[in-house]
């Protein structure tokens, strides 16, 4: 890797990656922790902890659960409480803490938020001393939209005159050898498109080894020495340059900050699902953030990117272990991002949030299946923080990230539990008679009535504390004259939030039942892949979508039917519910529908000011991608792009590791078979026909296999028939 010629044939200065600087990154231990491992304080008297916003949230949070369940009692307490409605409260006490939480932090964020701009954008420093890696890891990633939003990042920061502080890390774990040498072609035409000395790296990976976590240990590990802290992105990441630098100096003015997470708000998505979660996340967004933030100060939590991180607390502290046992609950740590913060705030550095940087942004999923698949992974590496609960030396709040984060999959079951509890209430009421005369002697029997007066209010309660955030946070949007003549005005605005909650409260039971699912199955022992993400706005097939949601409206016409043999009223109340379940198909089909998410926003609605007026970056970036995309860096099959380009074969080859030694006597089966299938093929078509995805990755990895591959004429693929003859 002595150089990179670019597709006009001229020498690079710069290797595809830079000479390594290799920096110790130790696994941490879960179970041993001394107080002598924790790093004394650069300056113990910045360090102030938010005692008073904290005792707010738990004292508020005890009083509405204290008192929630104190009107629960009084609504099933009516002639005795029986077994099923002690589950009843029970059930409740559980869910209605979380809705408590959640509206007790909303109130710290609408106070901390009150007549200021929800976000702002950060004054660029006029000077930086670090050297910072702006590191993206990529998974089977369109090449054209990846590289150029960081084409894209790359020039917003050099616009600042700040660019030599930063280098850019595009670190691919891509299993699809296609898409691997499209990653390639992108990343040459990238350096062409800025020039010789810029400084944008690539690596490929041969095995993606621990996943998105060791992708990035792997960096740390052998590039990590050169670099004072490591911006981290997703692959549909985006920042601007202010954003970018405004983080690397408020890093440099804070020695004891470990890592600095930002608010990504949901921009450029069109689909009806997609467009909801955007409008949610910008105008509710902030008030939640803002709470978080003030509140958890600097014992906070890290979403895996767009935040900076200090490279020594990252490599100090931040080293994974495996966990004991076999996956699910085993193995390999999913949801690394949790404990990467939790274990670096145990070694003594702060983890906290900046939410009013303006300019942070990421993408989401288009449809209701596609949220639902990436869900299930989420959904087993939350709940495998259970076995993490213990770890020694944790602070409270890090505990807490993991409760929280292990509750916002439990919630789910606890919720339907509690429907199914109240149904199976009401259905002994209707129709099991009452055993006056039981073994034990009482003057009344035990028999389950309720305050419906009681219950009416109580639920009304509910609704408004559910609902609460979401209000606070309309009220912020609405005082900022910008972000609401950026939604439409108020009345569209006002509009949009009702359309929001409606739709919201419909998409909510699919997702119990869903997200049920999933934790039944990873308690059965059900572990999940590894899918890239799908970024486009494109729709599910309809088959794909009635094979999901079946159930789900079965559940739903059965719900009814119960619902209104048993009353009328109780059919009303649980309308919302079974409304979802029975237009489940119908909703999941219109949630990834991109004519519906457009006809909505032709009418102002659901709009954000980021549509409105388009984030020069986020132009920019979908600038870029058209062009590598114009290019045809997308395009073609790996190996016969390869072959065909000299150039472009040797540009490859320089971009190779140097080959690993290999013990004798153990061959790679993948290895042997790409080799067999190259000696016997008689034109390269022959070639790529046979190859699995596996073999042509190790092919493309290997200079022997490529040199072989090289010498194969082009054209087109043999007969089959007459091939089998000739080895018959």
């Amino acid at each position: 890797m002595d150089g990179v010629t670019g597709a006009d044939g001229r020498a690079n200065a710069l290797p595809a990656m830079p000479p390594e600087a290799p920096l110790r990154m130790p696994s941490q231990p879960l179970w041993t922790w001394s107080k002598h491992d924790v790093r004394p304080l650069v300056e113990p008297k910045a360090w102030k902890t938010p005692w008073v916003s904290r005792a707010f949230v738990g004292v508020g949070l005890v009083a509405a659960v204290v008192l929630g369940g104190r009107e629960m009692y009084g609504v099933v307490e009516v002639g005795g409480v029986t077994v099923l409605e002690w589950a009843l409260l029970f059930l409740f006490l559980v869910n209605f803490s979380w809705i408590a939480l959640a509206f007790a932090s909303s109130i710290v964020g609408f106070v901390a938020l009150f007549g200021k701009p929800a976000i702002a954008e950060p004054e660029a420093p006029e000077r930086l001393g670090s050297r910072n890696a702006l590191v993206m890891p990529i998974y089977n990633e369109q090449p054209s939209r990846v590289f150029g939003a960081i084409q894209a990042i790359h020039e917003d920061i050099a616009r600042l005159g700040l660019g030599a502080h930063f280098d850019c890390f595009l670190l691919s774990d891509t299993t699809d050898p296609d898409v691997w040498i499209a990653e390639e072609r992108a990343f040459l035409a990238l350096r062409e498109a800025l020039g010789p000395e810029a400084r944008v790296f690539y690596r490929h990976r041969e095995k993606n080894h621990r996943r998105k976590a060791g992708n990035i240990e792997d960096f740390v590990t052998r590039w990590g020495g050169s670099y004072d802290h490591m911006v981290i992105f997703d692959a549909d990441s985006l920042m601007t340059g202010h954003a970018v630098t405004a983080l690397a100096a408020a890093m440099e003015a804070d020695p004891d900050a470990g890592i600095i997470q930002t608010l990504p708000l949901v921009i450029s998505r069109n689909t009806l699902f997609a467009r909801v979660q955007q409008f949610a996340s910008r105008v509710y967004g902030p008030v939640i953030a803002a709470g978080i933030a003030v509140w958890y100060g600097r014992d906070g939590n890290y979403w895996g990117h767009n935040a900076i991180i200090r490279m020594a607390a990252f490599a100090g502290g931040g080293g994974l272990p495996d966990l004991k046992g076999r996956p699910p609950f085993g193995g390999l740590i999913l949801s690394h991002d949790f404990v990467e913060a939790a274990l670096i705030r145990r070694k003594g550095w702060a983890v906290y949030m900046l939410p009013r940087i303006e300019g942070s942004y990421e993408e989401s999923p288009p449809s209701l299946i596609d949220l639902s698949q990436r869900d299930r992974r989420w959904c087993q590496g939350n709940l495998q923080h259970t076995a993490l609960l213990t770890t020694r030396g944790l602070y409270p709040l890090s505990r807490q990230h993991f409760l929280n984060g292990i509750f916002s999959y439990l919630a789910s079951p606890f919720w339907m539990f509690m429907l199914l509890c109240g149904i199976a209430l009401a259905l002994q009421s209707k129709f099991i008679r009452p055993e006056y005369f039981t073994d034990e002697f009482a003057l009344f029997p035990a028999w389950p009535r309720f305050d419906a007066e009681r219950a009416l209010a109580l639920f009304g309660v509910t609704m408004a504390i559910l609902i609460a955030p979401k209000f606070f946070g309309l009220i912020i949007h609405l005082m900022n004259g910008a972000s609401r003549r950026g939604s439409g005005g108020a009345f569209r605005t006002l509009v949009s939030a009702i359309l929001e909650i409606i739709l919201s409260s419909l998409f909510a039971p699919i997702m119990m039942l869903v997200q049920s699912g999933s934790v039944f199955q990873i308690l059965a022992g059900r572990a999940t892949g590894w899918n890239p993400q799908r970024r486009d706005d494109g729709s599910i097939p309809f088959g794909d979508i009635v094979r999901r949601h079946r159930w789900h409206m079965a559940l739903g016409a059965v719900t009814l039917v119960t619902a209104l043999m048993i009353a009328p009223s109780l059919a009303g109340w649980m309308s919302p519910t079974i409304a979802g379940l029975l237009l489940a198909i119908p909703l999941s089909w219109l949630s990834g529908h991109l004519a519906s998410g457009l006809f909505l926003k032709r009418l102002g609605l659901m709009l954000i000011p980021e549509e409105t007026t388009v984030p020069p970056i986020a132009a920019a970036a979908r600038e870029k991608g058209a062009l590598l995309a114009a290019r045809g860096v997308d395009e073609g099959e790996g190996l016969a792009a390869l072959v065909a380009d000299p150039d472009f074969f040797r540009e490859h080859d320089r971009m190779l590791p140097v080959a690993p030694s290999r013990p004798r006597g153990a061959p790679e089966p993948e290895r042997v078979m790409a080799a067999a299938k190259l000696t016997e093929a008689e034109t390269l078509a022959d070639a790529v026909a046979w190859l699995t995805p596996k073999e042509k990755t190790v092919l493309l990895h290997d200079r022997a296999l490529l040199s072989l591959a090289s010498r194969l004429p082009a054209g087109p693929a043999s007969d089959q028939r007459e091939i089998v003859g000739r080895q018959l």
